[in-house]
């Protein structure tokens, strides 16, 4: 099945109406976790194609809070992944997120800010957050996310489980494995707590890889209204995510404290530019 065709226009269709209901009464917030979501011979050819860390000039996330890689310049990408990505953000897909969230007046971003490809090695995490809620650029309010993640045998040893946590980040609610063709759509709020914030403990060959595009409105309801922020990390009760990040402040401390003061000089103007 052809990504750009009437039949999956027709099967996404069906598919937003028939989980309308489960998506809105799902728990700790309105989400779906869909498997087999896009033909699988274009997400194959996606996955052979998805760019190692050496291929790239990759943005790389190295704070306490997260630890990754995110690429979102389409023209650099292969034309396999640039096809699904400029489906997730067609109207097929629009039409389809508008049937199954009840959300109207769904946006794409074309510029994928924060979206695009994500890549966590060994060792990786993202911690339990809640993510920006304005686009600034065009005053926009962010309402949905979509993952579709690329790992094929991925084991549940490895990890990497994307966390949906309560609104009084009391209580992990679901932790869903990220295997190949398998797609996760919530809401975000102030309170759709997400993450997956245990660092990864997949062989080294391998990392968690995923697609991701953001769903913006004009507006929001009153009563998800709030002032604008940037991302906001949150700690598990009961789970002292305070020590792996003083580990890694640590080691940032001790990296600099070894390092030749003119190489940290160079670094710190690199940083201010």
């Amino acid at each position: 099945m052809e990504l750009f065709s009437e039949m999956m226009a027709n099967r996404l269709a069906e598919l937003g109406e028939r989980l309308a209901p489960v998506y809105r009464n799902n728990s700790p917030f309105p989400h779906i976790v869909i498997d087999d979501f896009l033909p699988a011979d274009t997400l194959d050819r996606a996955l052979a194609e998805y760019p190692a860390p050496e291929q790239l000039p990759w943005v790389r996330f190295d704070k306490p809070e997260e630890k990754k890689l995110a690429f979102n310049e389409l023209p650099q990408l292969p034309a396999s992944i640039r096809e699904v990505l400029h489906f997730m953000n067609s109207p097929t897909m629009l039409r389809f997120l508008e049937r199954m969230t009840g959300i109207e007046g769904i946006l794409a971003d074309p510029y994928l800010v924060g979206g695009g490809l994500h890549q966590i090695r060994r060792g990786g995490h993202l911690g339990v957050h809640v993510d920006f809620n304005k686009y600034a650029r065009f005053d926009l309010d962010r309402r949905l996310n979509m993952l579709v993640y690329l790992n094929k045998d991925w084991s549940e040893a490895y990890g990497g489980h994307l966390e949906l946590w309560d609104e009084h980040m009391g209580t992990c609610v679901k932790r869903v494995l990220p295997v190949f063709n398998r797609c996760v759509v919530f809401s975000t709020t102030e309170t759709s707590y997400h993450g997956h914030p245990d660092p990864l403990t997949c062989p080294d060959a391998r990392a968690r890889r995923s697609l991701a595009t953001y769903y913006y409105t004009n507006g929001r309801p009153e009563t998800e209204l709030a002032a604008q922020h940037t991302t906001v990390f949150r700690e598990r009760p009961g789970i002292d995510d305070a020590a792996w990040k003083r580990a890694s402040a640590l080691a940032r401390r001790a990296a600099v404290a070894l390092a030749p003061p003119i190489l940290v000089s160079a670094l710190r103007k690199l940083r201010s530019l």
